[in-house]
């Protein structure tokens, strides 16, 4: 009987990680491993605990990206023929105050994962993901953004991308690693972190509802403009990647094809509310970056091309279903209500 394929996911507890994790278990006949930190949150994935207790195509194992040899040991256990590194310190704006985890995390912590392949002399397929905020501040006249675009990096957390990003192509062309990197543009849903804009609106439009906090949504630069997109159409994006004739070496931008500004967002998430017409917007200064990259306007031309992939959940349905997400989870959590 043929053993099955294995896929190693770092980060799996993240918003893409665990959604990755459901579209590979629907969608292919590989077993899952996921690489989780001891002290990571596991509520995105606690739906799949039984699965993993019965050892049905899914399992978890501890490792950490600023660990050397937690990695090896980890890509020792799991033998991968296809590898997800999804795990990052994530969010832009906590790279300002936390400079130094974030480059070590997202560089370093790549390398090391890459190191752990070359040494061990495996051979799966890696997907590098990367950002669209490596491209940092655009004008207008370079609109839209192509894989061809300088990177202009406006954040330690954008920096950190830039190496991650370089680091694919080179351990590729230096050592053969059969790597491929993304440029994903932005992509939000359930599970979407509270630390990112659309989700601490969402939340807050939340705890207004059920009356936990007064009708006042705080928020930050509301003008950047987005082109925004849904987790489960990036993860389907994700899977093609490593599957459709995959072209090691390469890198791609990713994204969406509905743009609007953060604002407009905001407006969007209120219209779906019954206390639209009641909430106050309120500038928050912590919520402010210092930099930001306030243009992200992908030119998505390549991976299409390549791949076939379209996105197919509207703009409308991602809000929709990101405010259910936190209604939820409000009703069953208590919250710390300013972050």
């Amino acid at each position: 009987m043929r053993k099955r394929e294995v896929a190693l996911i770092t980060g799996i507890t993240g918003m893409v990680g665990s959604h990755l994790a459901d579209f590979l278990i629907e969608n292919t006949d590989w077993d899952i491993v996921g690489m989780c930190r001891w002290r990571s949150p596991q509520g995105n994935v606690s739906h799949l605990y039984e699965r993993a207790n019965r050892n049905d195509r899914i399992r978890f194992i501890e490792g950490d990206l600023l660990d050397q040899t937690s990695l090896i040991n980890v890509l020792r256990d799991s033998k991968p023929d296809y590898v997800f590194h999804l795990a990052a310190q994530s969010y832009p704006t906590a790279s300002f105050s936390s400079p130094i985890v974030t480059l070590d995390t997202n560089i370093l912590g790549t390398a090391r994962l890459l190191e752990g392949v070359r040494i061990l002399g495996i051979d799966p397929k890696i997907h590098v993901c990367s950002s669209s905020e490596v491209f940092g501040r655009v004008s207008k006249e370079d609109l839209p953004i192509s894989e061809d675009a300088p990177f202009k990096p406006a954040s330690p957390y954008s920096i950190s991308k830039v190496g991650t990003d370089l680091l694919s192509t080179f351990y590729f062309q230096a050592y053969g690693l059969k790597t491929i990197a993304t440029r994903m543009f932005t992509h939000t849903g359930p599970r979407r972190g509270e630390v990112f804009a659309e989700s601490t609106f969402a939340k807050q439009i939340a705890l207004a509802e059920k009356g936990l906090i007064s009708p006042v949504i705080k928020v930050g630069n509301l003008n950047s403009m987005r082109t925004w997109s849904d987790v489960r159409d990036a993860v389907r994006a994700y899977h093609l990647l490593l599957t459709k004739d995959p072209k090691f070496g390469e890198v791609y931008n990713i994204g969406g094809t509905f743009s609007a500004t953060v604002g407009d967002m905001l407006d969007k998430l209120i219209s779906l509310s019954p206390l639209e017409g009641k909430l106050e917007i309120e500038v928050s200064s912590s919520r402010i970056r210092p930099l930001d990259a306030d243009l992200q306007i992908p030119d998505t031309t390549k991976f299409k091309k390549h791949t076939g992939w379209v996105p197919e959940i509207s703009f409308d349905e991602t809000m929709q279903d990101l405010l259910d997400y936190w209604r939820e989870q409000v009703s069953l959590s208590n919250f710390l209500v300013e972050k």
